[in-house]
């Protein structure tokens, strides 16, 4: 309850303070704020009620229907009939039938007693729940997956900040040596020159790192769901998270959200082919109505002395024949079925595909992973080494700057085989259908 509150007054102070930001946002905290205030899972739970008002409405369909009307006529001029001349007549005789006002106020009521299809979209009702449902957890597959994506690349981003300031600072102390050996004539100016370039080249790739950054910090608000005014901040620490090794396992495709929804939209359409076939068979309702009429030449007595009537009866509804109209029907739908029977199998084939895809980049993105952090700390004791026994004049400006562009490139390698690690990591729960268990697990 405590945390619940904590969390509700934080809501309150992100919409009374756009300014005010959260300084601690890890995965699991940008992914709990998306689920709640991202667009799509809105329009998810809205399918969801509008499923459910689906279901109400095929229900009421089958439920007694009731109605009342009521109508006042003014009879300004009356019909006239003519009686021909005959043996008692020898004149047609003019005859105005009817009286100048009538009241009629009828109720009716109606109840299917047999109808297949109302019956089968009865049926139909719980299948499109449980696909809406499904849309649902869709949804919020999709969110973890884009968030997650997106703060892998916010975080990766600041980690190769990082390492371009260390860069930065590491060169600036060399330059600060060379120009001391630069101006007592130790060294050629050329070779202060060419580290003063590779100093100005990273503080370049600084500036564009930088610039990524806050591209990718957009990308991970807006898939939050978070106002593009407020300041984010990452608090995880991401790099002690690449150790787990991940087992072999074997693939279902009935985990896959996705091969769920098929299967229920091929539930639904086989369904509908049964309510099409359904309009062959008879349908039988009841139906009874009660009523009151009224007729008067006065205006004062069109409100008097009304006469009440009423019936009940059966109707008996036998299609016999519809220019094979409804035989069309059929063979559509029997062909709408074979298509996403087809389709469905043919997905089934790619997420397969996609599973061993997945499984076997996490394993090279891994031992790629592993390798590079080795090679990284082995750039950085050679550079170490290379730095000392520069400093001592065992070894050339040659060789310093071929450690310092061997460290980099270790680093640089570091950084893309993580994020690579990352996103095959997320591919890898997408394609076993793992989304919300790695979500849960955080």
């Amino acid at each position: 309850m405590k945390r619940l509150f904590s969390f509700a007054a934080s809501l309150l102070l992100t919409a009374a303070a756009p300014a005010w930001a959260q300084t601690d946002w890890t995965l699991k905290k940008c992914i709990d704020y998306g689920l709640q205030h991202f667009g799509t899972v809105r329009i998810a739970q809205y399918q969801v009620e509008n499923a459910n008002q689906q279901a109400r409405q095929a229900l009421g369909l089958y439920l007694p229907q009731v109605s009342g009307s009521a109508t006042f006529t003014d009879n300004v001029k009356l019909q006239t009939s003519i009686i021909p001349a005959g043996p008692l007549t020898p004149e047609p005789i003019r005859v105005v039938f009817g009286q100048k006002y009538q009241n009629n106020v009828v109720a009716q009521a109606s109840q299917p007693i047999y109808d297949r299809s109302l019956l089968l979209g009865l049926k139909a009702a719980k299948p499109n729940q449980q696909l809406a449902e499904l849309n649902t957890r869709q949804t919020r597959e999709d969110v973890i997956y884009n968030i997650a994506s997106n703060y892998y690349q916010v975080f990766i981003s600041q980690q190769q900040i990082a390492l371009l300031k260390d860069n930065l600072e590491r060169t600036q102390q060399v330059l600060n040596v060379l120009k001391l050996q630069r101006d007592n004539g130790v060294i050629q100016p050329v070779d202060y020159t060419n580290t003063e370039v590779s100093f100005n080249n990273t503080r370049s790739q600084l500036t564009l790192a930088e610039n990524d950054l806050n591209l990718a910090l957009n990308r991970l608000k807006y898939q939050m769901g978070l106002s593009q005014d407020q300041s984010l901040t990452l608090s995880d620490s991401l790099l002690m998270k690449v150790a787990p090794a991940f087992e072999q396992s074997q693939f279902d495709a009935k985990n896959l959200v996705t091969f769920q929804q098929g299967e229920k939209n091929l539930e639904l359409q086989r369904l509908q082919l049964q309510r099409i076939r359904a309009g062959y068979l008879p349908t039988l309702n009841f139906s009874a109505n009660y009523g009151t009429l009224n007729f008067a030449n006065q205006f004062e007595n069109a409100f008097k002395n009304f006469l009440g009537f009423g019936s009940i009866g059966l109707r008996l509804n036998i299609p016999i024949f519809d220019g094979f109209q409804r035989d069309a029907q059929v063979q559509q739908q029997k062909l709408t079925v074979l298509t996403q029977e087809e389709q469905q199998r043919l997905n089934t084939a790619a997420y397969q595909l996609q599973f061993n895809n997945a499984q076997s980049q996490i394993q090279r993105a891994q031992a790629n992973v592993q390798n590079d952090d080795r090679n990284v700390k082995l750039a950085q004791e050679v550079y170490n080494i290379t730095t000392l026994q520069y400093k001592q004049g065992t070894k050339p400006l040659t060789d310093l700057i071929n450690a310092d562009n061997s460290y980099r490139q270790a680093q640089s390698n570091y950084i893309n085989s993580l994020i690579n690690f990352y996103q095959a990591r997320l591919d890898l729960e997408q394609s076993q259908g793992t989304l919300l268990t790695f979500y849960n697990q955080l």
